[in-house]
This record gives C-alpha cells, sequence and structure tokens, in this order.
C-alpha cells in the first residue's frame, strides 16, 4: 500500500491570537531568517560548531566575562540541568511553593533530577531571605535532605519583578549560608525590559551563580540555555547536559536563535512590546465592572478573578487558562506578537460578557 499524501499547506489562522501563554505565539521573523543563514553545508554537531562558538561570545556581552553558555531544547531541560549541577545526590531546592519548578514542569527536578524541592508560600510568588528561613536549615541532620540552592524565578509566576536589590539580598543570604542561587529565566527579557536595566543587573552583579536563559516566550522557535555565571558553583554541566538528554546534534540551530534574539536588541524589543500590551490589557480590564486584577501588572502578564460563566463563555471567544478555576482566578499573558487590535477586541469581548 502506498503511503498517504500529504502537502505542506497553512492550516491555521494567522490572525488568530489569544491570551493563553506567550509559547503560543510563533517565531520572530527575524530569527526564522536567522535559522535560514545557519542552514547549508556541514558544521560539527554537538556544540562545536560556529554559531556556538559566536554565541559565547554574545552571552558574556550581557553576562560577564566568565560566563558560558550550554544551549538546551527546553526550559525544563534547562532547570533540571542547571540544578543538578548545583546540588549532591542528597541536596535539596528552596523555592516559591508557586514555582515552575515546583507546579508545572511533572516533577521533573525530583524525578529526573533526582533532587528535593523544599517549597515555601509567598503571597506574590517572590522570595525574600526570611521566607528562605523557613526551609533553610538541618545541614547537619541525616534525615532531611540538605538545602544547598535558592532558586527564583525573574519575573516570577505571578507576573512579579524582583529588583536588583531584592535579588541581592537573597544570594548574599544564600551564600552566607553556603548555598548558591539558581535564577529560572524564562521571562528574563521580559523583567529586563520592566525594570529598565541590563540582565546583568540582577543577575551576575548580584550574586547569582547559573541563569536559566529562556528564549522560545520571547520569540525563539525553541531552544533555551543555561548561563553558568559561576564557575565555582557548578560541576560537570556538559556531562549533566548530555545525561539529562538536552545536547542538540545540530545545535548550531539552537545557539544561532539567541544570537539572533541577543546580538542586538531584539530580546529587549520584543520583550518591551509584549509587556506594554499587558499594560495595555490591563487598563481595558480595570475599566469593567466586577473584574479584579489580583496582582502587578509587571511584565507580560495580567492575573484576574471573574466570574466563572463569564470566563467559559469568554473562552469560547479567546484562548486563555484558568490559573485557579475555583476562585474564579484566570492568567491572560501577551506576547511579542500582540497587537493593539488583540487587546482592544478581548477588552470589548470581556465587557460583552460581563454585561450578559
Amino acid at each position: 500500500m502506498n503511503p498517504p499524501k500529504t502537502d505542506a499547506r497553512r492550516r491555521h489562522d494567522p490572525e488568530i491570537r489569544g491570551f493563553a501563554s506567550d509559547n503560543y505565539a510563533g517565531a520572530h521573523p527575524e530569527v526564522l531568517a536567522a535559522l535560514a543563514l545557519a542552514n547549508g553545508g556541514h558544521q560539527i554537531a554537538y556544540g562545536e560548531d560556529d554559531y556556538t562558538g559566536h554565541l559565547q561570545q554574545v552571552i558574556r556581552g550581557h553576562f560577564g566575562a566568565s560566563a558560558e553558555a550550554f544551549p538546551v531544547f527546553n526550559g525544563t531541560g534547562a532547570n533540571v540541568t542547571a540544578l543538578q549541577a548545583l546540588t549532591d545526590r542528597w541536596g535539596a531546592v528552596i523555592c516559591a511553593e508557586s514555582a515552575h519548578i515546583n507546579v508545572d514542569e511533572g516533577g521533573a527536578p525530583e524525578r529526573m533530577g533526582g533532587l528535593k524541592l523544599l517549597t515555601v508560600p509567598t503571597p506574590d510568588g517572590k522570595l525574600t531571605p526570611e521566607l528562605i528561613d523557613r526551609q533553610a536549615y538541618g545541614w547537619d541532620d541525616e534525615h532531611r535532605a540538605m538545602p544547598q540552592v535558592v532558586s527564583i524565578t525573574q519575573n516570577t509566576e505571578l507576573g512579579t519583578v524582583y529588583t536588583p536589590d531584592e535579588v541581592r539580598a537573597i544570594c548574599e543570604h544564600a551564600h552566607a549560608h553556603g548555598m548558591k542561587v539558581h535564577l529560572d529565566g524564562a521571562r528574563i527579557a521580559n523583567a529586563a525590559a520592566s525594570l529598565d536595566v541590563p540582565m546583568r543587573a540582577f543577575t551576575n552583579a548580584v550574586g547569582v551563580d547559573v541563569l536559566s536563559f529562556g528564549g522560545t516566550k520571547n520569540g525563539a522557535l525553541f531552544g533555551e540555555a543555561v548561563v553558568v555565571l559561576n564557575q565555582d558553583a557548578v560541576s560537570h554541566m556538559k556531562h549533566l547536559r548530555k545525561l539529562s538528554m538536552q545536547l542538540a546534534s545540530k545545535m548550531r540551530f539552537v545557539s544561532v536563535q539567541l544570537e539572533a534574539l541577543l546580538a542586538k536588541d531584539l530580546w529587549l524589543r520584543n520583550a518591551r512590546h509584549a509587556n506594554e500590551m499587558a499594560q495595555r490589557l490591563a487598563e481595558g480590564v480595570r475599566a469593567v465592572h466586577g473584574v479584579e486584577i489580583l496582582h502587578p501588572v509587571q511584565a507580560n502578564a495580567v492575573f484576574a478573578r471573574l466570574p466563572h460563566d463569564v470566563s467559559e463563555r469568554l473562552q469560547k471567544r479567546y484562548r486563555f487558562y484558568f490559573w485557579d478555576e475555583a476562585a474564579g482566578d484566570v492568567r491572560w499573558m501577551c506576547a511579542f506578537d500582540t497587537t493593539e487590535d488583540d487587546v482592544d477586541g478581548f477588552v470589548a469581548a470581556l465587557k460583552e460578557e460581563m454585561a450578559r
């Protein structure tokens, strides 16, 4: 029997956008153009290609002369690989209860990374030295997993942003206890755009040891990187990347995307636009009676509470997710390709459904 014939054609309406996730967005045209430039001919596999080599220079321009990037496939892979490099087999990681590594990675840090997460409830997704101390104890107790790492997310899962001084205080506190600091930067560009500071201002400049650098949510097709900022803090990163199934054979196609974002200002343009659309959305929502915005809108996320039946009807018109369905809490995300018309159309639809 002959295999079925297929044809490559567009199977979606590119004019339709929702507010479910910045992962829903496609790749930025400049990233796609960079991928085309990297194609053709042969390049050495597994990271010895020219594009991965040049990416190191670009990364050092942002994060200092000692920074080293290890491109990986995805954010969970970046986090699991980074945390393994920072912990011993008996080690534990302190994180916010709402952290992505705890809530949205299917148990991968614990099941695949073999480490223990020690979570702390937070009102706004942000850790503080005082909150860290709720889990920072028992280093000599063989009955308890040893706290070795503090992991923070910038910006947080609740859309809030750490200031450089807040990250510095966490790093100083963690280091004073002999712990290291990991920063999950899935949306690091949005945080930098919000703060209007370079990314190094709240990473290597204030004591972060290892960074998971996010590209996908900022316009890449796929690919992130573990960025080692403190070489003394990690052990055998390249071996752990392979062991964690995150070593790409054709790594040039991951590296060139990150280069396209970082070599100039595409990362910042994309993040600023997404943040601006979130602000526009928040302003429109505030004018709708009966809708409550739950957290400060500091990046590209808007968290709101509204009647459950309204959300269900609205979801038939625009994609978005419940954050806490029992409470009626929802999350609306903006991306680099969200337009003013998208936002205004959504707000108009929200008003219509609230009036029903």
